[in-house]
């Protein structure tokens, strides 16, 4: 029996034998059938070499001289280097001015960390409120810049205006050569990056507000956002084989929306975000999806069954959210969309104050009719058309089952397949239409316009789908695409360069001036006469001034996400309103203002919209004006306020003592101690 059992045994071990062979000879084909990517010519490394240098030297020579021009132009606008420290800080006007008020606080500081507590619990700059100041206002600029300031001693070589908004000049630059590296990156070539830079500056009216207003935190934070656009761009376009990839994608979302929940205060809207409910509803949908053949009818049900269950479980996630989550619903926002869009009606001043803000209207024919004159919206309509179409044309063909390829080359004229371009067509399309609703986001979505644009012009790929389309036989198509991504952009540049570069050259050399004697007469007096502990009452952008140039405490300040500055704001403004002197004496004292400034530009102004003068406004909440029909009109027995109390007589000389005025501001002492005159 042994001696039979051994060639059997020996059988078996053959078979292994082969069948291993059999696999090893297998991997072999498999890598032999592996393309070896074959080293380039050195020629050809040179001229890529080459060319994403000079790529690189001309996306930084444009952030640096679009830096530079910001800065000759502010020098140009405002006499900056000329002027006194009072007379440069009231250049900051407003919510700009509060910023800028909270950098020089840090630098006064005694040491970092007593500065930052100083501003999340700071009670010298509202009257009676104690404020997280780097929460509500979003002071990590300001605060990044004071140490670096302190730390790089800067303090021994500039001083600390010029170092701000140094460095918010320089985040321009920055915010120039990302969106110049995202439109090369999507091109391929870096003609596309000049053509965006110089879209972006021959249409900054309405792709900036660096020029009018410098700390606004959009001129921080858009830089920011452009670099990561770049980042992503890159990513998807050299990193995107398979879904998994994109998967990645939400991992970084979710980790970056975690720190931002840490570093804004457990700011618990970021948690009941629906974007996040659809972020997580995505990577389950993922976990849970079945590898089924492409083409077939399971598989097309399969796809239905998918997009039914990520948009029940976003639903379902984020209702969850907002059930454990305690968090404010924002009834305001929601109440505001409605009255504008004409499904509700109100009389209340706050609102009605905000739809009046030309930032929160839509936009004027004059915004599009600039970007047209620039040429830059007729080639984004042309651009986003086409990749719009091209785009919708794959998803249908991905739904017919229809097989595609994976690597997409120029001759295939298939640019909508492109997952960089996918995403920045529906990343400009959800823009443009908040930018259609509310003209402030068009500074969001202007220079995105112009990356856009600029990529499709100088895209052969974009040409060469707008050919397949046309069946163009006369010319090889290939060819024509070529020239056209070359010729169309280099026409525009030339075009662009006739016109506006003498523009802009010109308004370097003009000498501006800004001049306001009144504003700095009026912050010398409060200097030198108030007492330290006063506290001014006036309109919240005049309040925003004082606490820059002064540091006084105010009754108010121009910020408009907290309800009760919101309230005090409506309460101060009645100043300008048909209210008795008893009335607004006692709004006054219940702030515990000592001084009330009266503006005669508020007083007298004479508006362009009708009904958005903040006297009409008053006079509607009030109920002292019609605004609707069947409403009955009203007759305050009291004249406006900011009128009769200049007259000074009694009952108005009993409540408040004119203790300072020149052709812009009228300064009162409210009155501790009443004497009623007959």
């Amino acid at each position: 029996m042994a001696e039979e059992e051994g060639p059997t045994v020996e059988l078996r071990q053959r078979k292994k034998l082969k069948s291993s062979e059999n696999k090893e000879s297998v991997k072999e084909e498999k890598i032999s059938d592996t393309p070896i990517p074959e080293r380039a010519p050195k020629h050809v490394l040179f001229q890529r070499f080459a060319k994403i240098f000079i790529g690189c030297l001309a996306a930084v020579t444009s952030g640096m001289m679009y830096a530079l021009y910001l800065s000759a132009y502010h020098e140009r606008k405002f006499w900056f280097s000329n002027r006194q420290e009072l007379e440069r800080e009231i250049t900051f006007q407003g919510d700009s001015a509060i910023y800028y008020s909270y950098y020089k606080d840090m630098l006064k500081a005694p040491s970092f960390e007593r500065g930052v507590y100083e501003l999340t619990h700071n009670n010298k700059t509202v009257s009676l409120k104690t404020i997280n100041a780097v929460q509500q206002m979003s002071l990590y600029p300001e605060l990044i810049a004071s140490v670096l300031y302190q730390a790089t001693g800067s303090n021994e070589i500039i001083e600390p205006v010029y170092f701000y908004i140094g460095i918010v000049f320089g985040l321009q630059g920055i915010y120039v050569t990302a969106l110049f590296v995202t439109s090369w990156l999507m091109s391929g070539t870096w003609l596309a990056g000049m053509l965006t830079v110089a879209w972006f500056i021959i249409n900054r009216v309405d792709t900036t507000r660096i020029e009018y207003s410098i700390p606004l935190r959009e001129n921080w934070a858009l830089p920011y956002f452009a670099c990561q656009i770049a980042a992503l761009t890159g990513y998807l376009k050299s990193n995107l084989n398979t879904y998994g990839e994109v998967h990645e994608v939400y991992k970084i979302y979710i980790f970056s929306l975690f720190l931002g929940y840490l570093l804004q205060f457990e700011n618990s809207a970021l948690l009941v975000s629906p974007l996040l409910s659809l972020v997580v509803a995505l990577m389950l949908a993922k976990c849970l999806q079945l590898n089924v053949k492409k083409g077939t009818f399971i598989a097309k049900i399969m796809k239905v069954i998918n997009f039914y269950l990520v948009c029940t479980l976003t639903v379902t996630l984020n209702i969850i959210m907002k059930m454990f989550v305690p968090h404010r619903e924002n009834g305001h926002m929601l109440k505001f969309l409605e009255v504008k869009f004409g499904l509700n009606m109100t009389k209340n001043f706050t609102m009605n104050w905000l739809l009046c803000q030309e930032s929160l209207q839509a936009p004027s024919q004059d915004f599009f009719l600039r970007l047209t004159q620039s040429s830059l919206l007729p080639f984004y309509i042309l651009v986003l058309i086409i990749c719009f179409l091209s785009m919708m044309q794959v998803i249908f063909r991905r739904i017919g089952g229809k097989s595609l390829k994976e690597t997409i080359t120029l001759e295939d004229g298939r640019i909508g397949g492109r997952p960089e371009i996918i995403y920045h067509v529906i990343h400009t399309i959800l823009l443009g239409s908040l930018a259609m609703v509310i003209e402030g986001l068009k500074y969001l979505w202007t220079p995105y316009v112009c990356m856009l644009a600029a990529f499709g012009v100088c895209s052969p790929e974009l040409w060469m789908t707008l050919f397949k389309w046309l069946r163009l036989r006369t010319v090889h198509p290939v060819l024509l695409a070529l020239i056209l991504s070359m010729a169309v952009p280099t026409i525009i540049g030339l075009s662009l360069w006739k016109e506006f570069f003498p523009r802009l050259m010109t308004e370097l050399m003009e000498l501006q001036e800004f001049y306001d004697p009144d504003t700095v007469e009026l912050m010398t007096w409060i200097k030198r006469q108030a007492p330290v502990a006063a506290v001014f009452a006036g309109s919240p952008q005049l309040m925003g001034a004082i606490k820059l140039c002064t540091g006084w405490m105010v009754t108010s300040l121009p910020l408009y996400n907290d309800d009760d500055l919101l309230k005090r704001n409506e309460n101060i403004y009645q100043i300008y309103s048909k209210r008795s002197a008893e009335d607004i004496y006692k709004i006054l004292t219940s702030y515990k203002a000592n001084y009330l400034i009266v503006e005669d530009a508020i007083c007298n102004e004479v508006g362009t919209t009708r009904g958005c003068r903040v006297k009409d406004l008053l006079d509607i909440a009030n109920g002292h004006v019609v605004c609707e029909e069947g409403d009955k009109l009203t007759y305050s027995k009291y004249g406006r306020f900011c009128h009769e109390v200049k007259i000074n007589y009694s009952p108005y000389v009993n409540y408040f003592t004119r203790v300072y005025w020149n052709r812009s501001y009228f300064v009162y002492k409210i009155n501790t101690v009443i004497s009623f005159q007959s």
